[in-house]
């Protein structure tokens, strides 16, 4: 059973312990090996290599030297496990290391790995400090500190934090059991959507939440009993039923603390169970819904006490109680404000909620002896009929006749051009979509012909998964419709892609991923889990990727952390290993059409897998190309014969890896370049440096020192390989995957010119071989096609 050591033991000590004169730190030259350690300059703690009880590894950790049995409260090689002691010194880069004997030669398994500058790399020192903190120093500056990379123990004076310009996250990671400190399920730290509140994860589900800070200053003391020489703690989360987090559902709120209630769970005043037979069986995850549905201006605000806020609040600007009434009543998706005391001063804040009201707790003490403060007053609106209003409409400005007539024309005139715009593009060949009814029906006759490979979802419990495809869920919308993240009974969080009413592309994509995806099983390809038709709905249901996909990483500021050159360049293989199973291997041979980087998703130890197969084709197995008088897909990624006359084959796909990988190498988007005066695609701009000799500087320069230059530019090499103008002078993905395997980049074919290097205009507007069909491209994240028979 995995040890959750954050029932938030947040070592906050202050202990009086003999003075130790002893070795404090790690000079060049120097290392702790064996039984040696490390003691802070007054003795309270030790450093060295350590084997939990009950365990044959070996870690480097820092525990207090004066307490018998004391916990490890930091490891260091946490990940990388030994079988005996280790070597602990200084690198050549000025650097800690961790280093392990394999073979007669050593290796390194854990370095602090930080930036040092190349005057202070043979002159720094691992320092020990007396409040527990490891650090490396040069001269008077601390260069990295095992404080902002803390394990499952917050100690005085160290912070939990999360850097919203760098998405970098300082957050307690529980030990995967008592005798094993390997990164457990569990992690504790700010919520980066929610900056005022401590969250507890469960593998990236919520598992616990404090109240929202508003101010007001909690301590919390733990100690050591010095007869028995253990510790004891004053508190700790979660303990109650309620403390779980969103027990009851949406707008159900949970009080464990009232034994005279028959159930945990009740849904607030004016507001009914969703699903009432579950309810009933006491199963709360579905919620609550309003007895009477919003009418917005006719809608008010009822007044709850005792709550805890919560979550998802968003802080408005410090503002009177009835402007900030005001506010959320003009909004009509603003479902609740509050307006908590902030200090003793009588500061307050705005505070909103949008969408529906999750993790509620009733009747909660005010004086509760934790990082939290409840009993917040919440107004939630509700319909005016339940608190005998009639109307709200004087409190909304009056619009002047001016603003409705121009309003009304300028909907006439959109609902004209997009009439014509149908006629033309859409409707000349009929409605390729088909209607919802036939949708479904032929949606369920291949279901039930997967049966066996594809389980089928009730829309119950997708509904319960995701709180009735809650705001708060949404993780995005792309041409097929909304993505939900959502957590099954049985709490595995999955991925669920709800079809749109209006998509004018999804019928037949969503067929497309039915009989697609649930024949292809591959570590690098996203899985297909089940789906959903019911009633009108029409729902794919996903494994869950924690890390969202990879253009989210990849041009994000962050991506120098999240990112390093060997993430880069296993991502790079993965995407070629699913691309070589869907071409070679699969049961059906398959070409993507739509590979780009916001179609790579990444799981929670950053494996990429290839997703969206909604414009994917089928081939016969003896089928090398085919042609469309369609050409859909993203533009920037298509290659030349594709995007000029709709010629397609296996090529279409390693041409778009080509541009992919030298978006991975490089960091910058291929989009960038499109108005660039001397360059049109990154592959133009890459080129010109590599005829130059400058190849390295393609390299993207948060990994540009720290990549092995001959890998780095093998990748560039194969990258130019795959965006050939001619189909016949690109590789296939299984000679990708040799290449990239290879040792020496000596053995690469040559290069030509890359295609679309040097002329803007290479890609006229693409027709059909009739001349009357558009292309249809997207943009760099949301897919946009025009639907084409498969």
């Amino acid at each position: 059973m995995e040890w959750l050591n954050l029932g938030l033991a947040l070592l906050l000590l202050s202990l009086v312990l003999p003075i130790c004169i002893s070795q404090d730190n790690l000079g060049p030259g120097k290392s702790i090996i064996g039984k040696q350690t490390l003691i802070s300059s007054l003795g309270t703690f030790a450093l060295g290599f350590v084997s939990p009880e009950n365990s044959t590894k070996y870690f480097l950790g820092i525990w207090y030297n004066k307490i018998p049995k004391t916990p490890i409260i930091w490891v260091a090689n946490r990940e990388s496990p030994l079988d005996s002691p280790g070597v602990f010194t200084l690198s050549g880069d000025g650097n800690l290391v961790v280093l392990d004997t394999v073979d007669g030669t050593r290796k390194v398994i854990w370095s602090s790995n930080t930036s040092v500058p190349a005057s202070a790399m043979n002159g720094t020192t691992g320092v020990l400090v007396d409040n527990g903190d490891l650090q490396l120093r040069f001269g008077e500056d601390t260069l990295w500190q095992s404080f902002d990379n803390p394990s499952d123990t917050l100690l005085a004076n160290m912070k939990l934090s999360f850097n919203k310009r760098t998405s970098q996250r300082r957050a307690l990671t529980s030990w995967a059991a008592l005798d094993d400190p390997q990164p457990g399920k569990f992690t504790s730290g700010i919520d980066p959507k929610v900056p005022g509140q401590l969250v507890i994860w469960k593998e990236n589900a919520i598992y616990w939440r404090s109240d929202l800070y508003v101010g007001k200053e909690t301590n919390t003391d733990f100690g050591v009993d010095d007869f028995s020489k253990k510790w004891f703690s004053w508190w700790k989360k979660p303990v109650d039923t309620c403390d779980f987090y969103n027990h009851c559902g949406p707008y159900g709120a949970c009080n464990d603390k009232n034994e005279t209630l028959s159930s945990p769970c009740k849904c607030l005043t004016g507001f009914r169970p969703k699903f009432q037979d579950q309810w009933d069986k006491g199963n709360w995850v579905g919620g609550c819904v309003p007895e009477k549905a919003l009418m917005c201006k006719e809608d008010g605000f009822s007044k709850f006490s005792k709550l805890k806020l919560p979550d998802h609040a968003v802080l408005l600007e410090n503002m009177s109680m009835s402007a900030c009434e005001s506010k959320c009543f003009q909004n009509c998706s603003c479902t609740a404000y509050a307006y908590p005391n902030v200090t003793a001063g009588s500061i307050r804040k705005c505070l909103t909620w949008f969408g529906d009201l999750m993790d509620i707790l009733d009747n909660q003490p005010v004086d509760s002896p934790s990082l939290q403060n409840y009993g917040h007053d919440v107004y939630i609106r509700v319909h005016g009929s339940q608190l005998g209003l009639k109307s709200h409409s004087h409190n909304v400005l009056k619009k002047s006749p001016v603003i409705g007539i121009a309003s009304a024309t300028g909907v006439l005139i959109t609902l004209v051009l997009g009439y014509f715009f149908w006629k033309k593009y859409l409707g000349m060949e009929g409605s390729t979509e088909g209607s919802m009814s036939e949708t479904i029906s032929k949606a369920r006759a291949e279901a039930a012909k997967n049966d066996a490979e594809l389980p089928l979802f009730s829309l119950k419990r997708v509904l319960a998964a995701t709180n009735n495809f809650s705001v708060a869920n949404k993780l995005g919308e792309g041409g097929f419709g909304p993505v939900y993240k959502g957590v099954l009974l049985e709490n595995q969080e999955v991925a669920i892609k709800r079809l749109s009413k209006k998509s004018a592309q999804g019928h037949l994509e969503f067929m497309n991923e039915l009989k697609l995806i649930a024949k292809l099983q591959h570590t690098n390809l996203v899985r297909l889990l089940g789906c959903c038709i019911e009633e009108e709905e029409l729902i794919l249901i996903y494994e869950f990727m924690p890390n969202r996909s990879l253009d989210k990483l990849l041009f994000a500021p962050s991506n120098n952390t999240e990112l390093d050159w060997g993430r880069r360049f296993r991502i790079i293989e993965g995407i070629a290993q699913g691309l070589l199973y869907i071409h070679k291997y699969s049961r059906l041979k398959i070409i993507h059409r739509d590979l780009k980087a916001s179609n790579v998703l990444l799981d929670g130890a950053m494996n990429p897998k290839i997703s969206d197969f909604g414009m994917a084709k089928i081939f016969e197995i003896n089928q090398t190309e085919a042609n469309t008088n369609r050409v859909v897909g993203t533009y920037g990624y298509m290659s030349p014969e594709y995007a000029r006359y709709g010629h397609f084959s296996e090529k279409l796909d390693v041409f778009s890896f080509g541009v992919l990988l030298l978006e991975i190498v490089s960091g910058k988007k291929n989009a960038a370049f499109y108005r660039c005066e001397h360059s049109p695609t990154l592959a133009g701009w890459a080129w010109e440096l590599w005829k130059e000799g400058r190849g390295m500087e393609v390299i993207d320069a948060s990994v540009r020192e720290t990549c092995p230059p001959d890998e780095a530019l093998k990748c560039i090499h194969v990258g130019f390989l795959c965006v050939q103008e001619a189909p016949a002078d690109r590789p296939t993905m299984s000679s990708v995957i040799r290449m990239l395997q290879a040792n020496e980049a000596t053995s690469l074919p040559p290069s030509k010119e890359p295609a679309f290097s040097t002329h803007k205009n290479s890609i006229p507007a693409a027709v059909s071989s009739s001349g009357q069909t558009p292309a249809s491209f997207s943009n760099n994240t949301v897919t946009i096609s025009l639907a084409e028979g498969r």
